[in-house]
């Protein structure tokens, strides 16, 4: 993914970097590519396979049109693969269904947590560290699920969203089984679309492209995601598009972020909110230990329900009883 470059060196343009890739890979048509002018991440593209749903990924130096490596499938290198996993348990549509059901529980655990211990402020810090292990650990468990709560309740909510989203998505799209089968560019093979990159730009006052969605089915037409300069921080990189019809290369749909009414600013937030990268390493480093947490809450709240069920065999029922109804 890296390119060494020197940093006046301009990209190439997108029609001779998509040549380069295609005229490598004959047995393929893009289905989307991804752009980085940072100097030093190189750009990806997304291919799919003709005659088949099948997509691969390949990396390409976007200065010198060089491959930097062969089409893979998807879940080919590890973070692609965790990705997969994370979302959908390597099982689809039925795993991302599995996936939505989890993030539910996740999200009622947080917000039960929260009313369970509505008054938590009152015993905030206070951690028993030379009491009983079970003391200690309902401290634990009760410290660690309030100071965790808002950050697993914004994970939950959004993945949560995601996947019905992809599923319904699915549903509707491929609601027979049947998927579409590319054997030929569905764009008219005259458009150019660095012409259409830089006439994005001007559409949308400073845009910059970061992905651009290939008509890789028939209801499908060129789109640019992007982002905008902006004062709110969790506009995302892709809040900004605009589109292009696959026939003729014109404009056909646009939207700024900064324009955008409050349900669109307001979904396109789960983007940073999910990741954490809004408040830049700060951010990144909170979300991923409080990301952990659930790790630990499994082990308190586990020990405590393990401990008590010990207990309640070891009590005998009358006692039980009366301790039940007092």
């Amino acid at each position: 993914m890296q390119v060494d470059v020197v940093s006046q060196a301009p990209r190439l343009a997108l029609d001779t970097l998509m040549h380069a890739t295609l005229n490598a890979n004959s047995e393929f048509e893009l289905g989307g590519w991804e752009l980085f002018d940072d100097k030093q991440r190189s750009d990806a593209a997304y291919l799919i396979q003709r005659g088949t749903d099948d997509w691969y990924k390949v990396y390409i130096n976007q200065y010198s049109a060089e491959l930097l490596s062969s089409p893979v499938p998807m879940g080919h290198y590890l973070t692609d693969w965790l990705l997969e996993l994370h979302y959908s348990f390597l099982w689809h549509v039925k795993g991302a269904t599995i996936g939505f059901v989890s993030a539910l529980i996740m999200l009622f655990l947080g917000v039960s947590g929260i009313i369970l211990y509505r008054k938590f402020w009152r015993k905030l810090f206070t951690l028993r560290l030379h009491a009983a292990k079970r003391v200690l650990f309902s401290d634990l468990h009760k410290l660690v699920g309030i100071v965790s709560s808002p950050v697993l309740i914004i994970v939950s909510f959004t993945g949560a969203y995601w996947n019905i989203a992809g599923i319904l998505h699915e549903m509707d799209a491929h609601g027979d089984g049947e998927h579409y089968l590319i054997s030929a560019p569905l764009y008219r093979p005259d458009i150019s679309f660095e012409v259409l990159r830089q006439q994005a730009s001007l559409e949308i006052d400073g845009f910059q492209a970061g992905y651009l969605a290939m008509p890789h089915e028939p209801e499908r037409d060129i789109t640019f995601y992007g982002q905008v300069q902006s004062s709110n921080p969790l506009h995302s990189e892709y809040a900004s598009m605009v589109s292009f019809d696959k026939t003729n290369g014109l404009m056909i749909q646009k939207q700024d972020i900064r324009d955008a009414g409050w349900l669109t600013v307001f979904l396109d937030s789960f983007r940073k909110l999910h990741f954490g990268y809004f408040g830049g390493l700060l951010t990144r480093i909170l979300w991923c230990l409080l990301g952990l947490m659930p790790l630990l809450l499994t082990l308190t709240g586990g020990y405590l329900y393990w401990f008590r069920r010990r207990q309640s065999r070891r009590t005998p029922h009358s006692e039980r009883r009366s301790l039940l109804f007092r």
